[in-house]
């Protein structure tokens, strides 16, 4: 019996929605849902993640999370992801129309996004999580044929009334954006009608589409109105917003947090963590974790004796990047991290590869000992002018691998194994150099 098995022979479906609930992760779900999940029944569940790049990010963790869970409670995971649906644009959760992509662009996507997925679910065995893409059917499906087994169940003021269309009627959507929701809802009823799957989930800006679905599966099996609910299932999660309260997604310049290490380093990932508030880490250990309910109030206790030790965030961050790039690289990422705040010495040369890498390091040769504290400091970036390289250093501001730099004529310390300074400017600036080759 694999792990899986006995993790899912333990928990079980009926207690899904429950465990969700206390994790903070649930947001809605259809009438019905309960109680099926409670026969104890087999039951398969799609969420759909837009390849519109290359990577998933944080905010792609949610749903992932919720297909582990569904998983390890012995359901079935069906990760759908949109090659058709990607060259439209979902409007949901957007203030302005997605770029359309190309065929080979997506294709690219779909790899990398099926590798990262790879990280959480199990794709192997009774309950293993299935892939899917909807170019498959949807790909070649003539538009009178669409219209006439699609279009034709459903109305225009119902599509209207949807939020994803309301907050966006006003600036503009396309008709091509306006159509997503059938698409979404046609999705749903192939993969009820070919795989069997009941369920499907999405974030909570996805309600609209999560309903359409529904409502086509119903009207397509001759339920009368009104009935026919037991046939399909939706489930809403919480969505994780940034601090402004805005959705975070991949489309905030600057912001996101991607799980491809090309893009966001284990060491950056596991700083975004690290940073959380706590006001917000209490919350987000219990959405990207699998810690139990006992752990997470053990830490959380801890965390109210002592803040500054930041236990709740330093169990995510090893969590989350143990989970997206393994447990070296966490421990890599822990090790370093914590050789920047604390106050021993940094000496081991794979922190200082790794932090000169993440920190924009500056590269100095012999000359630049040479020339003296004043020079280097400028020309590593931690000073915009000499003058105030003088000034903090009077001040007793400026250390070079962790000795007080006390003058201006004061010699530059030997680099560290003959290859590294590590300068620190007060408690928060640090720069680290490289001899150069």
């Amino acid at each position: 019996m694999t792990d899986l098995q006995v993790a899912a022979d333990a928990l079980g479906l009926a207690g899904l929605l429950d465990e969700l609930r206390w994790r903070g992760l649930f947001h809605d779900a259809t009438p019905g849902l309960e109680a099926r999940l409670a026969t104890g029944r087999p039951i398969a569940g799609y969420n759909g993640f837009d390849p519109s790049g290359p990577s998933l990010h944080v905010g792609h963790l949610l749903p992932v999370m919720g297909l582990l869970h569904l998983q390890r409670r012995g359901g079935r995971p069906v990760a759908l992801v949109g090659g058709a649906t990607g060259m439209i644009g979902d409007p949901s959760g957007t203030s302005a129309e997605r770029s359309l992509l190309d065929r080979d662009t997506l294709a690219a996507n779909l790899a990398g996004i099926r590798s990262q997925l790879e990280r959480f679910l199990d794709f192997s065995g009774p309950a293993g999580a299935e892939m899917a893409n909807n170019f498959d059917w949807l790909g070649d499906v003539p538009m009178l044929d669409f219209l006439r087994d699609v279009g034709k169940h459903f109305t225009i003021p119902y599509m209207l009334a949807k939020d994803s269309v309301q907050t966006r009627l006003a600036a503009g959507l396309s008709y091509t954006e306006f159509s997503y929701m059938l698409l979404q809802a046609a999705d749903f009823r192939h993969l009820h009608r070919e795989r069997g799957v009941e369920l499907q989930m999405g974030g909570a800006d996805q309600w609209g589409n999560i309903t359409a679905g529904l409502e086509l599966i119903r009207r397509s099996a001759g339920a009368a109105e009104g009935g026919g609910h037991d046939l399909a299932h939706g489930l809403a999660y919480t969505l994780l917003t940034k601090t402004s309260g805005e959705k975070f997604g991949k489309s905030a310049a600057g912001t996101s947090v991607w799980l491809d290490a090309d893009r966001t380093s284990p060491y950056a990932f596991y700083q975004y963590w690290i940073e959380r508030p706590d006001a917000d880490a209490g919350q987000q250990i219990r959405f990207f974790t699998l810690l139990e309910r006992g752990e997470i109030e053990v830490l959380e206790a801890e965390q109210a004796a002592r803040p500054e030790a930041r236990p709740v965030q330093r169990a995510l961050a090893f969590d989350a990047t143990a989970r997206v790039h393994g447990e070296a690289a966490a421990e890599g990422a822990r090790r370093t991290s914590e050789a920047v705040f604390a106050r021993d010495p940094i000496r081991d040369p794979g922190v200082l590869e790794t932090l000169h890498a993440e920190l924009d390091g500056f590269a100095f040769r012999d000359d630049d000992l040479r020339a003296g504290v004043v020079s280097l400091l400028v020309g590593s970036g931690a000073f915009a002018s000499n003058s105030e390289a003088r000034r903090t250093i009077a001040q007793g501001g400026v250390t070079i691998n962790d000795e007080r730099v006390t003058s201006v004529d004061a010699p530059v310390p030997q680099p560290i194994a003959g290859e590294w300074l590590v300068v620190r400017v007060g408690k928060k600036r640090l720069r680290v150099g490289r001899r150069a080759s």
